[in-house]
């Protein structure tokens, strides 16, 4: 990627994250609030068609026309963007599609792509050096590091700091995809069920008044039988795979001397990060900007900068060889703003029916969630889950903790409710590749680093043979 292109890029991210600050010059007359507010039940299920094709193409052009996708998948988002703004437009006005699309990019898409901007970023020039070796017992013990720390880094924060070590460890080894599968499923996942810090879902819940420490106490057992669950399959099956490979032994073991970690200026910045994430949740300032009628809080806009600051001097203070060792290039969060602009606004329509609820064309669904006013909270977890596998699973959690009553109070006393609804958005994101956003970043480093990931449906064969059986085993264990 040339070196024009990266800069243009940070400009842009930049662009997008101080656009907060100006002025609210473009807003004009008129309340669109309420009109977005209840759009939801005016739109018919033929809305989301833009959104599921936008899916397909993720899932069956890199296989069908690699070449073409590879040089134009931004241009595939552009389209199926276009594809549902031009008759939403027509249909209801450009105001709202305009509404729309600027509280979507303003309120969730650049502080989403700031911070993933700001992770990658720093943690790229985190290096760990020494003899790593891939053998199962280790590639096992950073699996489960990587889980530990999800809850307090963020899941995004541990993937982007792990992955490469990961990758250089078993750069010798025959098979390597599943090592990136459960790395998916427990570091960028499961692992961030803890706390508010792991994953955008409770950090909302948190927001909306769930206690910091309440998943901590209550989501901690079905968290421990989960990673139990995934690490020992993964050790067995490691274990038989390096076997089978006739337990090689890696080339550069013992040349790099002890392990030692390069670059730990970045570890303080990262804690900047998690610091900044935490501040935006809990300072209250008055005031903001308003965007064409979207109002953007100060603390957001505050954390925004923030963070793009943090990376800046990432970038400024980490030595190039820092980055080189760890395979560092800009494609991979590249790839992210692109595709991830595209479901962004393509997913509106979806979550605008959902928030319906009993009004919205998917009411079959939120209905099936009480049974005669009592909480059917199997039906909360897999619903909320097997929606946040294809969905934001932010605001497809907010659904349901809505749908339960809103009252965080009230469902923090009936515990099983909001674990349901809890677990299914954090479990379950590790269903597909955009089921949670580091999965998506974890599969295009890799590949960017020579390993041939599985495809969107293939990737799905692996979490539905292993996932959903122990998706399973939780219903009946916490959720009946």
């Amino acid at each position: 990627m040339r070196k024009s292109s990266v800069w243009f890029f940070c400009l842009a991210v930049i662009g997008l994250g101080v656009l907060g600050v100006l002025p609210d010059v473009w807003a004009s007359g008129g309340d669109l609030h309420h009109e977005a507010a209840e759009i939801g039940k005016h739109l018919g299920v033929l809305w989301v068609v833009p959104f599921a094709c936008m899916l397909l193409s993720i899932a069956v052009m890199p296989l069908a026309v690699p070449h073409f996708w590879h040089h134009h998948y931004g241009k595939v988002a552009a389209f199926w963007s276009v594809a549902f703004l031009v008759p939403f437009a027509i249909g209801h006005g450009y105001e709202l599609a305009l509404y729309s699309v600027v509280h979507t990019i303003a309120l969730e898409y650049v502080s989403f792509l700031i911070l993933l901007f700001s992770l990658f970023t720093i943690a790229g020039g985190v290096c760990l050096r020494g003899s790593l070796v891939g053998k199962p017992v280790v590639n096992t013990v950073i699996l489960l590091i990587g889980t530990l720390l999800a809850s307090w880094m963020g899941t995004t924060g541990a993937a982007m700091l792990l992955i490469r070590p990961l990758m250089r460890a078993i750069s010798h080894r025959k098979y390597k995809v599943h090592t990136i599968v459960f790395f998916i499923f427990l570091v960028a996942n499961i692992g961030g069920s803890l706390t508010p810090l792991g994953d955008p879902p409770l950090f909302l819940g948190f927001l909306k008044g769930v206690s910091f420490f309440w998943t901590t106490k209550h989501l901690f057992v079905p968290f421990v039988v989960m990673s139990i669950i995934l690490l020992t399959l993964y050790f067995v099956i490691d274990t038989v795979l390096f076997s089978k490979e006739g337990r090689p032994e890696s080339p550069d073991a013992g040349q790099d001397g002890k392990l030692r970690l390069e670059g730990t200026f970045n570890l303080l910045l990262l804690a900047g990060v998690v610091g900044g994430v935490l501040m935006s949740g809990m300072w209250k300032p008055e005031g903001g900007v308003v965007i064409y009628h979207v109002h953007v809080e100060l603390q957001n806009i505050a954390r925004d900068v923030l963070l793009l600051v943090l990376a800046g001097v990432s970038l400024k203070t980490t030595a190039a060889e820092i980055r080189r060792r760890n395979e560092f290039n800009w494609e991979p969060i590249v790839e992210v703003a692109k595709l991830f602009a595209g479901i962004f606004i393509t997913m509106i329509p979806a979550i605008a029916i959902l928030r319906a609820g009993m009004d919205g064309a998917l009411s079959g669904l939120i209905a099936m969630v009480s049974v005669d006013g009592v909480a059917n909270n199997a039906m909360y977890f897999w619903l909320t889950g097997a929606l946040s596998s294809f969905l934001d699973n932010a605001p497809t959690y907010l659904v349901f903790f809505n749908t339960a009553g809103g009252d965080a109070q009230f469902l923090m006393e009936h515990v099983h409710t909001l674990m349901a609804i809890s677990a299914g958005a954090v479990f379950m994101g590790a269903n597909t590749y955009i089921g949670n956003a580091p999965n998506f970043m974890v599969r295009s480093i890799a590949e960017s680093s020579g390993i041939k990931m599985p495809s969107f449906f293939g990737y799905m064969a692996w979490s539905v043979g292993i996932l959903v059986p122990c998706f399973v085993l939780m219903t009946f264990l916490f959720f009946r």
